[in-house]
């Protein structure tokens, strides 16, 4: 009785659709992974400014002890 079996997740969806509508759900999916597109590439832009700063510290220690 606690969990759902697949027919009742079956019934939420056709509920949803009838509700909101295929194109309202395309919309907010493809809203939703522009997000986390989005979101990934702040991540990946971000690590590759933490390298660069890696390396230019790296440099200057170098420069520093030579």
């Amino acid at each position: 009785m606690g969990s759902f079996s697949i027919w009742h997740w079956v019934v939420v969806l056709v509920i949803v659709v009838l509700i909101f509508g295929t194109k309202k759900l395309r919309n907010v999916g493809k809203d939703l992974g522009g997000a986390v597109h989005d979101f990934k590439q702040g991540l990946n832009e971000g690590t590759e400014a933490g390298k660069k700063d890696d390396v230019i510290e790296h440099q200057k220690d170098d420069n520093k002890s030579a």
